[in-house]
């Protein structure tokens, strides 16, 4: 889920930046500290979205740069157990695939990509054997967020199923339709 979150930190503005608008340096600042950022309160940060305030600067004797306390919003991913995502599959592997849902690639088990047996192939394809569905590169798919780990702190986890009705490949949930219709 993307959520847009209100932070508070001091921001430091090295004096190269001074002669440059205070809310520019400001937020250039911003932009390096914490896009891309992981945090586990809050998630993955996406970009910095808007500078609410800006206090007054404090040079810090011995150092000679600006620090000034900023409020300021940033749009972050934060998944969340039982969400629904849509991205596409990155890469396959014996044991499952990885898919890109955004900011972060989320990885399906090969016993969590179908509700069949699942095979892969020398060609990167997993196949169910009864279904006859495939899963191969560059597919759009819909999976079920089912669990989130932050065990390493900058580079989280996400398990990921497509073995509920209406997940999986978006080409086998328009192939259901038309079954249903006839």
């Amino acid at each position: 889920m993307f959520y847009e979150v209100t932070l508070r930190s001091h921001i430091r503005v090295p004096p190269n930046l001074f002669q440059e608008d205070t809310r520019k340096s400001v937020l250039e600042r911003l932009k390096e500290q914490f896009n891309n950022m992981i945090s586990k309160d809050f998630g993955i940060v996406v970009g910095v979205s808007d500078i609410v305030e800006i206090g007054e600067g404090v040079i810090i004797p011995g150092d000679g740069a600006a620090y000034y306390e900023t409020v300021f919003k940033v749009l972050a991913f934060k998944p969340e157990l039982q969400e629904i995502v849509l991205g596409t599959i990155t890469d396959i592997t014996d044991f499952g695939a990885f898919i890109d849902i955004g900011p972060i690639d989320g990885m399906i088990h090969i016993s969590q990509t179908m509700d069949d047996y699942v095979t892969f192939s020398k060609s990167n394809v997993l196949a169910g054997k009864e279904t006859k569905k495939n899963l191969k590169m560059k597919d759009n798919c819909r999976a079920r967020i089912i669990a989130v780990s932050y065990k390493i702190p900058n580079d989280p986890k996400i398990g990921l199923t497509m073995r509920q009705v209406g997940l999986g490949n978006i080409k086998w949930a328009d192939e259901d339709i038309k079954k249903k219709k006839k």
